[in-house]
């Protein structure tokens, strides 16, 4: 069994069994007919991935691995906010005619600022520092920006990094407001997980520990029953991740330089619809 998949499954039953229902309450998600999405949840979800040990990628079900690398190469490598740069049509929902999601994500990441060594964006500062100052306990990027939070058509949900060096070891932790744990949970991990393998390569380092920090993770109503099938799918060995050695610089990688080699898993047959 893979590790993510025994994280998944211990996450979603102490969700079920033990998490607080709003049911009762008003909420801001709704379902395409119009419905309001209800969740059950639980705060201050904390999981640890050690990613020398494996990749964290569910079996239970498949991930779309690729499409999670095109997303996050179009956040932190294009650092675009239009769909148009995007291959997937995950943010659809929240684009307006011309393809843009407003002032959020890949926009928050490419916004520069002025330091003593010259002018850097959020992430040329993280690459900056982890080849200069692997020491600093100041390498983090935020992307929850408040000034532009009524610009942005969704707030963001994954908003922080943290990066921590000790000795030739890079180690991060994911900053997580809401995560709806069927739909994003392990989409989330699979990218930040292919992150942190970047920047360790690029910045001369080993890979070390992703910890991700969930505020509310959550299960919406529809999405129980689905979760309560997955939970009973044949699991699988984590499949072993291949990244491109060759590449030293972060904005040479594309799609095409990650493989997963040995990736089985159990298709799922129910329709996922997403709260909007």
């Amino acid at each position: 069994m893979s590790y993510a998949d025994k994280v998944f499954i211990a996450n979603c039953r102490d969700i079920i069994d033990n998490g607080f229902s709003d049911k009762d309450l008003p909420v801001r998600p709704h379902w395409a007919d119009g419905t309001k999405a209800h969740t059950v949840k639980k705060f201050g979800v904390v999981n640890r991935y050690d990613l020398q040990k494996e990749f964290p990628i569910l079996t239970l079900r498949r991930t779309a691995f690729k499409s999670c690398i095109d997303e996050i190469l179009w956040i932190w490598q294009k650092k675009s906010n239009n769909i148009h740069d995007l291959h997937s049509h995950i943010w659809d929902s929240w684009a307006d005619e011309s393809g843009s999601i407003g002032k959020a994500y890949g926009y928050q990441l490419g916004k520069k600022s002025i330091y003593a060594e010259g002018a850097f964006d959020q992430v040329d500062r993280v690459l900056f520092d982890l080849k200069n100052n692997p020491s600093s306990r100041r390498i983090l990027t935020n992307i929850y920006n408040f000034e532009d939070l009524h610009e942005m058509h969704l707030y963001p949900c994954a908003y922080s990094m943290t990066f921590n060096v000790s000795g030739d070891t890079l180690n991060g932790i994911l900053n997580q407001r809401s995560n709806d744990v069927l739909t994003a949970n392990n989409w989330n991990v699979v990218q930040y997980a292919v992150l942190m393998h970047m920047f360790a390569q690029v910045s001369g380092l080993k890979v070390g520990e992703l910890v991700h920090v969930i505020a509310d993770a959550h299960l919406y109503d529809r999405h129980i029953p689905i979760v309560e099938k997955i939970m009973q799918n044949p699991v699988y060995d984590a499949p072993k991740f291949v990244m491109n050695k060759e590449i030293k610089n972060f904005y040479y990688f594309t799609v095409d330089d990650f493989a997963l080699e040995n990736y089985n898993f159990t298709n799922l047959e129910d329709k996922i619809d997403v709260a909007i």
